[in-house]
This record gives C-alpha cells, sequence and structure tokens, in this order.
C-alpha cells in the first residue's frame, strides 16, 4: 500500500470490476474469493485499490 492508494467502497468495486453485482460479490466473500476487504467500525467494508489491482492480477489466466 502506497500514500496514493485508496479505500474503495463496495460500489466502488463492482464498477471497477465491470459491474457484478453486489449479491456476487458477498458470495465471493462468503467462499473466500473476493480481494481482500476491511471492516471499518460501522460494519462497512472498503478495498484498497492496491489490494482489488494485485487480486485482479491473480486471477489472470496463462495464455
Amino acid at each position: 500500500m502506497s500514500r496514493s492508494d485508496e479505500l474503495l467502497t463496495v460500489p466502488q468495486v463492482l464498477a471497477e470490476l465491470g459491474g457484478v453485482s453486489r449479491r456476487t460479490f458477498y458470495r465471493w466473500r462468503e467462499l473466500g474469493r473476493a480481494p481482500v476487504c476491511v471492516q471499518l467500525p460501522n460494519l462497512e467494508l472498503r478495498v484498497w485499490r492496491s489490494d482489488l489491482i494485485t487480486w485482479l492480477d491473480s486471477r489472470r489466466e496463462a495464455a
């Protein structure tokens, strides 16, 4: 995480993923397949942009 990193809300993450549904995202979390999330004291979730990028890179398939 760098100083320019930012915390994304779940709707922002869903938009970055091309419109994945909230239900799908939470299902991925249940299955341990979602990006690493930070749970705030108010129970809202956030994802560091760097963690989202790392998670996406880890899902690349070899051509």
